[in-house]
């Protein structure tokens, strides 16, 4: 009987599967031909290469024709180069045959199965076999389910794979995640959208560019059940859809958006048309929203068409372009968008101005373009974020306990799995048995890298077993030194042997150099190894570039070039044109990419050139700071040798190095001191350069800023933004401009004035609750699972008289980890207050989720415990706080029973908010 059930069910999805090979994908026959047009523009903008002959294949169905041409049509100019059409086909195919045999494939419009469950790319993620992979993981776990039970189902699953941890910009891609076991929210709700896609339900990651009312932003996923869109945290699995820990913070968000792709003609606003993908407006799915128009007149009164208009929200320090809008004939642009304030700034042919816009209350702006170049403005803007207005489904008692007990059980699964990476005695056993590992700081270097390679493990040991096989173990070392935490976690073997194999050999001195640790003095090595041997250019996908040219150039080439990089850039520029129209997303296309289409975005046309560069040994390297590119060229005179950086201009036919300026930053007339805690960038101030009338960020390393009250930049137009964020996420901004000049005489360094304010509100510290110091808490002497319970105590007891810190804490939880990231960052100042912080748990499991050795930097004065006698409840009760399952919990109180500070859910900032209040005490 099985044996025939079996037959019957392979019989109906073969009859199935035979319609839709007969059946169009591109089902409407005006978007038919739409598509077909944009296809054969792209083939005209990529001629070289043979990019599109699996469409040349007599086996495709006209289904599949479609498929394949829909995806080429939009897809971004990487995803062409860099992906074979066999790996597009075997993604259209197993996209059919999901929804033949997935009971709601024939519930989801083709309009949804073409733009939210077909295409591959969710972010700027490496492309992989996920949908295979997760297809077979997933299948049989939620066919017998409801769409929005399996949206569940798959979040859950999603959960045992893969937790929260905050990482880099570069987006790991879905297998990627799973292999480390973690991702920051941007890798999570990739990871969630390509499983849901996987099993065909239509997915999209939904993001906030900024939100308003804190720093930072956030992403999650939306899926499609049964007619309508609901949201999920990504592997945070709630009992009910529509629920997640930012339900409130996006209830005060200012924009949220998903960009779809391809042309897309959806119900939701739209807010910006690309060759690449079609943005959408979502923020009435979770915030009240409302609509204005903003008209662009030039300074007699006249409309400006085909003017860029910017609307930013400060976020960081800067104002931050969430979304971006032309003007049309008469001069009008219109955003939807929630009840706060944004910054909206237009400019056009170098003329520009700037207004805040308070959404709920102007309906309409008119904006003036009347400034330009080198004009001088001071101006102060209250900035002011929406309300919350949360709306959280209902969950009973007896669903939160299930979805607790599940999410035990997942936890327990990803722990299981992350207990086969070898232990720090297993590795250090492995290292010790190398030849190469000589000293303890080559040791001790190996270990931490393999340690941070997670999953990937096997492919670091491997490579340097090849390494210390022949003889080279220092250099393997410097090149795992020079690449980051997040590429030893993904990298392959093959880009590691290549970048290995294909460098000059140098001296042990040079690698050294690349380890922690030592300090070498002498420049040389510091540029062998940092702008020749390095392998990451940009945040763009590592792969093995350097065997690849060696072998496209002749000896005499490479000399010519070597000898001379201006014939490089040269090189460049005639065989490489430049198209940023078919990228709109920016996703760099790899060096190899670019050498087969021979047509890049500026910024791979960059990365291609020091990719060029680098493998024939030329230093050359992307200035982080602002996008520039350069190479060092090496002068001598009287037997005296130097490095000197030339900027490359690929505008210009000889490169040039451009003009600099010094700056530093007054308050009033006195100059502001080095280390003065005001003057910090991304906290409490940026620098923008204006160009054609809009301003550009000037960025930098958060962790080793390069912009403080005196620096140096390029000689031109500025706009410094200084802000104050107060207690309601409100801020009290500043913007201004100033000019830095040409620095004419090296010798006599004259540094531009520059002032530099930060706006107060004058709010002293007042008392705003009540909470009874006495309350009972458990102590508890170490966390994990050999969790030690003490004798429960008074939080008098353990703090003493005067004033304390009380936090309840939701572990593994991104708003939770964010505010103990924030606390660390404030170790010192919260040492030299020297009061206690009472961090508490909700629950002993909870307690054993914990890891401490993941904030290692959180002050001394901690004391950790659980929660066994309702202190939280207390809180959330005297301070009338709406949401009591948000977490975290933080309070400043004494032992007079006065509560002077409150703080719950998502917050960034939360220590330097928590110094500001300890300072007006």
């Amino acid at each position: 009987m099985k044996t025939f059930i079996h037959l019957v069910s392979v019989l109906i999805l073969s009859i199935v599967l035979f319609a839709c090979s007969n059946a169009h994908f591109l089902k409407e026959e005006d978007y038919r031909n739409q598509v077909t047009k944009d296809f054969e523009q792209k083939k005209q903008a990529l001629p070289r290469g043979d990019l599109f002959t699996v469409l040349s294949n007599p086996d495709l169905s006209v289904y599949e024709q479609e498929a394949l041409m829909f995806l080429y049509a939009y897809m971004p100019i990487g995803d062409v180069t860099d992906y074979s059409g066999d790996y597009y086909l075997e993604n259209v195919r197993l996209s059919g045959q999901t929804r033949a045999e997935m009971p709601w494939g024939d519930k989801v419009p083709n309009e949804l199965f073409r733009h939210f469950v077909l295409p591959i790319r969710v972010n700027n993620e490496n492309l992989d076999d996920s949908r295979r992979v997760f297809y077979g993981e997933l299948k049989d776990r939620v066919k017998h389910l409801s769409m929005k039970d399996a949206i569940l189902e798959v979040n859950h699953w999603c959960h045992e794979k893969v937790v929260y941890r905050p990482s880099d910009a570069r987006t790991s891609s879905p297998l990627a995640s799973v292999k480390t076991a973690y991702g920051r929210c941007g890798e999570e709700s990739t990871f969630a959208v390509a499983a849901l896609r996987s099993v065909g339900i239509p997915a999209r990651q939904v993001y906030t560019p900024r939100w308003a009312h804190t720093d930072d932003n956030h992403a999650w996923v939306e899926a499609w059940a049964d007619g309508q869109w609901y949201f999920i945290g990504a592997c945070e699995p709630e009992p009910v859809l529509n629920l997640g820990w930012f339900n409130a913070p996006a209830s005060r968000g200012m924009l949220m958006h998903t960009k779809v792709f391809g042309r897309y003609n959806g119900p939701e606003e739209i807010m910006l048309e690309t060759p690449n993908y079609t943005e959408i407006n979502v923020t009435e799915n979770y915030a009240p929203t409302a609509k204005a128009i903003v008209t662009v007149t030039d300074v007699s009164g006249n409309p400006i068409s085909g003017a860029r208009v910017d609307f930013k929200v400060y976020n960081y320090a800067e104002f931050y372009t969430v979304a971006t809008k032309y003007t049309d004939a008469d001069g009008q642009v219109s955003l939807t968008a929630g009840k706060g304030d944004m910054l909206v700034w237009a400019s056009s042919e170098g003329k520009f101005g700037f207004t805040k816009l308070s959404f709920g209350k102007q309906s309409e702006l008119a904006l003036v373009l009347d400034k330009k170049e080198g004009d001088i403005f001071e101006v102060d803007l209250d900035m002011v974020p929406p309300v919350e207005n949360a709306n959280l489904p209902e969950v009973t008692p007896e669903q939160r306990a299930e979805n607790d007990r599940r999410m035990a059980l997942e936890d327990s699964i990803r722990n299981s799995y992350i207990a086969t990476f070898p232990t720090a005695a297993q590795i250090d056993s492995i290292v010790s048995g190398w030849k190469g590992t000589k000293t303890s700081s080559v040791k001790k270097s190996l270990c931490s890298f393999l340690v941070d390679a997670r999953g990937n493990y096997d492919v670091l040991i491997r490579f340097l077993q090849e390494a210390d096989r022949q003889g080279k173990l220092l250099k393997a070392a410097a090149l795992l030194s020079i690449i980051n935490e997040k590429d030893r976690r993904d990298v392959s073997y093959e880009v590691l042997m290549d970048h290995f194999m294909y460098t000059e050999d140098d001296s042990n001195s040079s690698y050294v150099c690349a380890l922690p640790g030592p300090v070498c003095m002498s420049d040389p090595p510091e540029l062998k190894i940092h702008e020749i041997f390095k392998p990451r250019i940009s945040m763009e996908t590592l792969t093995p570039y350097r065997s690849f040219f060696q072998s496209k150039f002749s000896e005499a080439e490479v000399d010519t070039f070597r000898n001379r990089p201006q014939a490089l850039v040269e090189w460049v520029n005639r065989y490489v044109t430049v198209d940023g129209t078919h990228n709109s997303q920016g996703i760099p296309v790899s060096p190899e990419g670019v050498w087969r289409s021979r047509v890049a975005d500026s910024h791979s046309r960059d990365i291609f050139f020091v990719a060029l560069a680098r493998s024939m040994n030329i230093p050359a390297y992307i200035n982080s700071m602002n996008g520039s590119v350069s190479y060092y060229m090496t002068f001598e005179d009287n037997g005296y040798f130097w490095n000197e950086s030339v900027d490359v201009n690929f505008d210009k036919a000889e490169s040039v190095e451009t003009p600099k300026g010094i700056y530093r930053m007054y308050d009033g007339n006195k100059p502001i001191a080095n280390g003065d805690d005001r003057v910090k960038y991304y906290s409490k101030f940026t620098i923008s350069r204006i160009e054609d009338g809009r301003p550009i960020l000037i960025d930098c390393d958060e962790n080793n800023p390069q912009l403080r009250n005196i620096g140096v930049l390029d000689a031109g137009y500025y706009l410094q933004v200084t802000g104050t964020r107060l207690a309601d996420g409100g801020v009290l901004a500043r913007i201004s401009s100033f000019v830095l000049p040409m620095q004419k005489d090296d010798l006599k360094l004259e540094a531009t004035k520059v002032s530099y304010h930060l706006r107060e509100s004058g709010e002293k510290v007042a008392v705003i609750g009540g909470f009874n110091s006495e309350s009972l808490f458990t102590p508890v002497e170490e966390m994990g699972q050999k969790t030690t319970l003490l004798d429960r105590q008074s939080l008098l007891q353990a703090c003493g008289r005067g004033y304390f810190i009380v936090g309840i804490l939701g572990p593994g939880q991104e708003p939770t980890n964010h505010a103990l990231h924030d606390i660390a960052a404030l170790k010192s100042d919260l040492e030299k207050w020297n009061r206690k912080m009472v961090l508490l748990f909700p629950d002993e499991a909870q307690c054993k989720k914990f890891h401490p050795s993941e904030f290692p930097e959180l002050p001394s004065t901690v004391i950790y415990g659980i929660d066994t006698d309702g202190i939280c409840k207390q809180i959330v009760d005297n301070m009338k706080l709406k949401h009591k399952n948000s977490l975290p919990i933080f309070i400043i109180a004494d032992t007079f029973n006065r509560v002077v500070f409150v703080s719950q859910g998502y917050t960034i900032g939360l220590g330097e908010q928590l110094m500001k209040v300890i300072h007006g005490l």
